[in-house]
């Protein structure tokens, strides 16, 4: 049995994936039914197929819109906000799926530097991770509130 990961999106980018595969499918259509030919129809037929798939593949394993529970623990589906202790300034931002999600605030997934170091911290926990540079920062977390809760104080 495989373990699929599981991953969060927000309604507006479900709805926004959707649209974008039912483009990408007609396109491909249609260009089969054109009989475009020749390598550079070839190539872009096919970056069009891996992108239906990409597509296709996180639709089948999203969590749409539920938010994660209200518990201040860092985790997909949040707004996370951390102050960098270097400079003492804060962000806030939606741990998500960078690329797929576009909001008025900065997306970092868990597989970033800082995504995977935030994630599964509790309010006031400091942790570290190391840049691309090399250089190591440490931030400590100052609130995780879910999606749906941040979207709401913000209207």
């Amino acid at each position: 049995m495989t373990n699929t990961v599981r991953a969060w999106i927000s309604p507006e980018a479900h709805e926004r994936l959707h649209r974008d595969l039912a483009t990408l499918r007609e396109l491909c259509s249609t260009a089969t039914e054109g009989g475009e030919s020749g390598e550079n129809a070839t190539a872009i037929q096919r970056a069009r197929r891996r992108r239906i798939q990409q597509i296709h593949d996180l639709l089948i394993n999203a969590v749409v819109g539920e938010d994660p529970p209200d518990d201040g623990i860092a985790e997909p589906g949040m707004v996370v906000t951390v102050r960098y202790e270097d400079t003492g300034e804060t962000e806030s931002f939606l741990l998500g799926l960078r690329g797929v999600e576009h909001s008025d605030m900065e997306v970092y997934s868990t597989e970033s530097p800082l995504g995977s170091a935030i994630l599964g911290a509790r309010t006031g926990e400091r942790r570290s991770f190391t840049l691309p540079s090399g250089a190591e920062l440490s931030v400590t977390m100052l609130t995780a509130v879910p999606y749906g809760l941040h979207n709401a104080d913000a209207r």
